[in-house]
């Protein structure tokens, strides 16, 4: 399938036209996040990240661009965003202008409320992932629940790995499109 081809196909919502896109262009994506992270898990959460954006907003490709360097861009971005969410969690503080500086690190150990809002809120997540078909339910279980690596879940379903990427995908849309409705 050509590239130029497989947009206008992802464009209608093909989704083979997606996968093959996934197919052609996750090294490339995964690749570049690796080189700036330096996580294997965390490159791959982006990269997912960065395809699940730009399935959503395809429409906005300009083909004057290279898709390649489009899904870069989107994936820099990403990864901006995380760091700057990060560089917020911590806040610096000096209360003098002597040598005793000292930094406070918020304490984010939930308290009481927390963990019973939390408890609800899963409950009604776990329902949510119930409403979705089976093998959708199942690769959601076994990468946030028992919090398989994508080649796990590939041995474990005996399906390619971008088969179980693509599936996750799609699953998590899914999901976000049935906690919208509420």
């Amino acid at each position: 399938m050509e590239i130029e081809h497989a947009i206008e196909q992802a464009k209608n919502n093909d989704q083979k036209a997606f996968n093959f896109l996934l197919d052609t262009f996750w090294d490339d994506v995964y690749g570049f996040q690796l080189k700036r992270i330096q996580n294997e898990n965390d490159a791959e959460d982006v990269t997912i990240q960065t395809f699940s954006r730009a399935f959503d907003k395809i429409e906005t490709y300009n083909k004057d661009y290279s898709f390649k360097t489009w899904l870069i861009t989107i994936s820099k971005n990403i990864h901006i965003d995380i760091i700057r969410k990060e560089k917020r969690s911590i806040s610096t503080i000096t209360p003098n202008t002597d040598d005793n500086s000292v930094f406070q690190i918020l304490d984010e150990s939930p308290s009481v409320e927390d963990k019973l809002i939390t408890e609800q809120n899963l409950a009604k997540l776990l329902r949510d992932i119930k409403k979705l078909k089976p093998h959708y339910q199942k690769v959601i279980n076994l990468r946030y629940f028992q919090e398989l690596s994508y080649k796990e879940i590939s041995s474990e379903l005996n399906e390619p790995i971008n088969n179980v990427k693509v599936k996750l995908l799609r699953a998590k849309k899914l999901l976000s499109e049935i906690i919208k409705e509420k």
